[in-house]
């Protein structure tokens, strides 16, 4: 109850003359409070009336020994229940002649802890950092400054190259700045620096789809510390692109949350409107979808995500990203990113009739001059109808697959089929053999009987 309130009940005695004795009746205040009451307004006025802190206030009238050792027990991992810090106290106090602690007094103590000293002495420096240390939520101050890439094992199960169940993986590059969708490759398998170099080459590069317009090459590109993000191949590229690579502390995820968010939103709005979702909960579902199906399914939601409206921005993403109009650093040619980005150099030997490579053969009237020399060739393994040829890091020409000139083949179609025919020919090996060697089997006859011999004595 503050001053006014009280000066509303006093101020009956004081100006109506009502006696305080009639007045506790009627206001349920007692009449020795109705008389303290009296005394400081007629000492200070109203502003007397109200109330005074506590000179204890926020002091412990529990003996600090005490204190002392519900502290240390409620901070000791694992930490012992109330009921039993209670009587741990209780015995404490009366080992010490203190006055014994209530239950509630216990309570009040180890309610009264920081939840961070809590928390560091429970459950360790880790749990601490990732509650109460300040985070630094950094925004890049144009399109192109800073880059975020990650990997994320996508809630779906499809039909994989073998026709058994497998689960997809996602690897997308982010615009800090606009938070637009700037690349992203959809794959299986464990993640690797040619599924990174694969995503990064299609951000970099002009896309055909002219809404797609974000490319360029990045000043930072912010990635984890996975071994593919940490492979030479992929370092030997940044340094010769100019992208400085920042990897985030080992076990430390903070300062990646945008994509992490974006990954989020494709669980929600694209994978949970498909068959074989993966629902929190839900037995495996059964497979349905393969992977280009998914590929697609994700590249048609990424269109649209880069041209909504972001809450957070108030504008689409690629409007964020064109902002005023500006012209991003790119490389010299496509070829040129291609012998960076693509995968691993191989070598091989120029044949009279082409390139061998993976079974196929590749040809290109440049190609004459490098007849029995050995070259480089690089290639992208969504679609290995075409390769690309390389002399001691020059580039010399596209070698077409001659014999699938306008299909698109992918490595992993031409190795799924492959096995396929193997299992066809095992099938066909393991339905055969068994009937050929029942044919083939000799009958066994029964062994000939031996004539009983005569038994001869010693006598005869």
């Amino acid at each position: 109850m503050n001053g006014v309130e009280r000066w509303r009940i006093l101020r009956l005695h004081v100006e109506d003359k009502i006696p305080l004795a009639e007045l506790a009746r009627a206001s349920e205040v007692s009449l020795r409070t109705l008389e303290r009451w009296r005394r400081s307004f007629q000492e200070g006025g109203i502003a007397a009336l109200d109330p005074r802190p506590r000179a204890d206030a926020g002091r412990r009238r529990t003996a600090a020994e005490t204190v002392a050792f519900i502290e240390r027990l409620a901070l000791t991992r694992p930490r012992p229940s109330l009921a039993t810090l209670h009587r741990l106290a209780i015995a404490d106090a009366r080992q010490r002649n203190a006055p014994v602690p209530g239950y509630s007094t216990v309570r009040d103590i180890v309610a009264a802890l920081d939840p961070g000293l809590v928390t560091l002495a429970l459950e360790g420096p880790t749990s601490y950092r990732d509650r109460y240390e300040l985070v630094y939520r950094r925004r890049a101050e144009r399109p192109n400054q800073i880059w975020q890439a990650d990997h994320t094992e996508l809630d779906i199960l499809i039909l994989g190259a073998n026709g058994k169940p497998d689960r997809p993986w996602l690897t997308t590059v982010v615009d800090d700045y606009s938070r637009a969708i700037c690349g992203y490759t959809v794959f299986t398998g464990a993640p690797s620096a040619l599924n990174t170099a694969l995503a990064l080459r299609q951000a970099i590069w002009r896309k055909q789809n002219p809404s797609w317009v974000m490319c360029g090459l990045p000043d930072i590109l912010h990635v984890d510390h996975g071994s593919d993000f940490t492979s030479h191949h992929l370092e030997r590229t940044a340094v010769a692109l100019h992208i400085r690579t920042i990897h985030s502390t080992i076990g430390r995820p903070q300062g990646r949350g945008k994509i992490e968010r974006f990954f989020g939103t494709i669980n929600t709005e694209v994978l949970a409107t498909l068959p074989g979702y993966l629902a929190p909960g839900s037995r495996s579902p059964q497979p349905v979808l393969d992977l280009p199906t998914i590929d697609r399914e994700i590249g048609a939601f990424i269109a649209v995500y880069n041209n909504r409206a972001h809450s957070e921005l108030g504008t689409s993403p690629r409007d964020a990203w064109v902002a005023d109009g500006w012209l991003p650093r790119m490389p010299d040619t496509l070829e040129e990113l291609d012998g960076l980005l693509l995968t691993v150099p191989k070598n091989r030997v120029v044949q009279r009739d082409g390139i061998h490579f993976q079974g196929q053969r590749y040809l290109s009237p440049t190609l004459a001059p490098f007849v029995g020399q050995t070259i480089t060739i690089r290639y992208d393994p969504r679609d290995i109808s075409e390769i690309r040829v390389f002399d001691h890091d020059t580039f010399i020409c596209t070698a077409i697959d001659e014999d699938h000139p306008n299909l698109r083949l992918s490595l992993r179609d031409i190795e799924a089929a492959r096995r396929a025919r193997r299992r066809e020919l095992r099938r066909t090996i393991n339905d055969r053999i068994p009937t050929v060697a029942d044919r083939e089997q000799p009958r066994i006859s029964e062994p000939p009987r031996r004539r009983p011999r005569l038994r001869t004595y010693e006598e005869d």
